[in-house]
């Protein structure tokens, strides 16, 4: 893999990842940007009653907002249109978010694009361009977690317009959080009790479980299972582990790296498959890292993906006992969508 760092006009850091010894990428950005509006006005509060951290980020509803495909602003720039990328072609971009939930003290937030591609997904990538998106999250990672007063690093890819997606472009984000997020926080609380109470590790027998039963297995690897969770909140769920337990993804080994990009593009594209639509479906994919600090050595790096679609006509949206209370009720049971996923499994 070879990085190329370069700064856009700004200020902000924009990093090209190739496969090799690529075309010279750090071209200089010509558009007349103001360097003084990249912090913006990020707040962190804490909830008083339940001890969340809320990110107030007032001066986000500015940003782009569903342009239209030739005014798209993560497309490589040409010589009539300066984008965010100002290289006139690349094969994985990541750059510092124009309209950052979290800068400066409050933390970063980074756009990673998988492909110059406007018209395809990351289910349309090759093993080869799916490895180095694993290599450009693995560094950033790496890197985030070490900045002081970064304490979680969360790689994810929201798709679809159903998902609230207002840029078209297959691209994910990058945050690199200073708090530790609630989800994490409950689970480090979860597993630190089962620990206490029984000497194991909560991660390991929940995915020795899963392959035992097997009911609700999606796909196994020699390096990696996919499987629909016991307690699935949403329609059609998939959680994805390495069969070695690691907190984060600079700690996998070279076996899980190289297995993978054809496990996660398989179920992707099982997810494109399962309501028999011609567009894709929308999805939102997780990796689940352990955070800077306390907790790294029972937490299990684990990626989660679901979908909103439950039938090829409905989506599922959160009804006022999961908005208002997190009291969430699945309308598909979880052995019937891992058989359908299973079902269009690719042949």
């Amino acid at each position: 893999m070879k990085r190329t760092s370069a700064r856009l006009a700004d200020g902000r850091e924009i990093l090209y990842y190739d496969t090799g010894d690529a075309a010279a990428r750090a071209v200089p950005d010509t558009r007349p940007l103001d360097a003084s509006a990249v912090a913006g006005s990020s707040e962190v509060r804490r909830d008083p009653l339940l001890g969340d951290a809320v990110v107030i980020a007032s001066h986000r509803q500015a940003r782009t907002y569903h342009p239209p495909a030739d005014q798209c602003p993560l497309c490589p720039s040409t010589d009539g249109r300066a984008s965010e990328v100002p290289a006139a072609d690349y094969e994985v971009a990541v750059f510092e978010n124009r309209f950052p939930s979290l800068a400066g003290d409050t933390g970063r937030c980074e756009v990673i694009c998988f492909t110059p591609d406007h018209r395809t997904s990351f289910a349309e990538l090759d093993e080869e361009r799916a490895a180095l998106v694993l290599a450009a999250w693995t560094d950033r990672t790496a890197e985030l977690g070490a900045h002081d007063g970064v304490r979680q690093v969360y790689c994810f890819e929201n798709r679809g317009a159903e998902i609230g997606v207002t840029l078209a472009h297959p691209h994910g984000q990058i945050y690199a959080f200073p708090f530790v997020t609630p989800r994490t926080t409950r689970m480090l609380a979860t597993t630190a009790a089962h620990r206490a109470r029984t000497g194991r590790n909560l991660f390991d027998e929940v995915l020795a479980g899963e392959r035992e039963d097997g009911s609700r297995i999606v796909l196994e690897g020699n390096h990696w299972t996919a499987f629909v969770p016991y307690a699935a909140r949403w329609p059609y769920e998939v959680h994805l582990y390495p069969h070695r337990r690691v907190p984060d993804l600079p700690a996998l080994d070279d076996a899980a790296r190289a297995e993978f990009p054809r496990v996660y593009l398989e179920l992707l594209r099982r997810f494109d498959r399962l309501f028999g639509l011609a567009e894709p479906t929308p999805y939102i994919s997780a990796w689940h890292q352990a955070p800077t600090g306390d907790g790294r050595a029972d937490f299990a790096l684990h990626l989660e993906l679901f979908t909103v679609r439950r039938t090829a006509d409905k989506l599922k949206y959160l009804a006022g006992t999961e908005s208002g209370m997190e009291a969430y009720m699945n309308d598909v049971r979880p052995e019937d969508a891992a058989a359908r996923l299973r079902e269009v499994a690719s042949r």
